[in-house]
């Protein structure tokens, strides 16, 4: 894939009700980063006008999900697209600084997508259940796409052109996996950085600290991987039997030496 060398660089921030955390969320955000998206997804509290007051775009999308968020900030783009997509959380859990970080290498290393793998700061910033989920998701990916994932975090930056690439769709918890299963599917530069991860500023979690939310949030990301396994069946069928037949070149290799 050939990359532009001039990055303007966006930044997509879905948001429901974090007024009182977007403050020092704007704090945060790297200087480098021209133009910030805040997706209002159904606020009720003031998060479209903190958004607007510190410079930021603010693009309402009254369908509540967090991919449905994410896909609206995408559309706006389309607009005038810029050559890098940012995407983090609103609640200040996310280390908006290193955005900078996962910026460089995506330039210095010339990847299409760099993510941040979330290296809990204390036992509060990652729930027991999110843990699990991210573990057995990354197992899944790893066994059936052969990536190396150790985590789902929302924050990443990939080039627009990557992003268009993979065509997304979903519209609520399954956005992280299902951008990650068809980065593996269309054999993007991948790279993972780890990335202190940070309790939440302030107010209440939409998914992870319920457990309505965890069980839907886990069933979708099983859905997601079910879905992306089938429509890629052929192509996994392929991978599996040339690794059987290294296997067993291998295996042959290995008992003629024997001899």
């Amino acid at each position: 894939m050939l990359h532009s060398q001039s990055n303007t660089i966006a930044l997509i921030i879905p948001a429901r009700n974090e007024a009182e955390s977007l403050p020092q969320v704007f704090k945060n955000i790297p200087p480098n980063i021209q133009q910030v998206i805040v997706v209002d997804n159904g606020s009720t509290d003031s998060t479209a006008q903190i958004a607007r007051y510190h410079g930021a775009t603010v693009v309402s999308e009254s369908r509540q999900g967090y991919g449905q968020a994410c896909l609206a900030g995408i559309k706006f783009l389309e607009q005038n697209p810029p050559n890098l997509v940012a995407f983090a959380d609103g609640d200040g859990s996310d280390n908006h600084r290193e955005l900078a970080r996962l910026i460089e290498t995506l330039n210095s290393e010339q990847r299409d997508l760099v993510l941040a793998q979330r290296i809990p700061k204390n036992r509060q910033a990652l729930s027991p259940q999110q843990r699990f989920g991210n573990g057995l998701a990354t197992l899944l990916i790893s066994l059936i796409w052969g990536g190396s994932y150790q985590d789902l975090g929302p924050m990443r930056v990939i080039r627009w052109e990557a992003l268009q690439q993979l065509d997304m769709k979903d519209c609520n918890f399954g956005w992280t996996i299902e951008m990650q299963i068809k980065a593996l599917q269309h054999n993007l530069s991948i790279r993972e950085i780890p990335v202190t991860y940070l309790p939440r500023l302030a107010g209440e979690s939409k998914i992870s600290r319920t457990a309505k939310g965890v069980l839907q949030a886990g069933s979708k990301i099983l859905w997601v991987v079910a879905r992306e396994a089938w429509r890629s069946r052929s192509q996994l069928l392929t991978r599996l039997l040339r690794r059987e037949k290294a296997a067993l070149a291998n295996k042959a290799s290995k008992g003629a030496s024997q001899i």
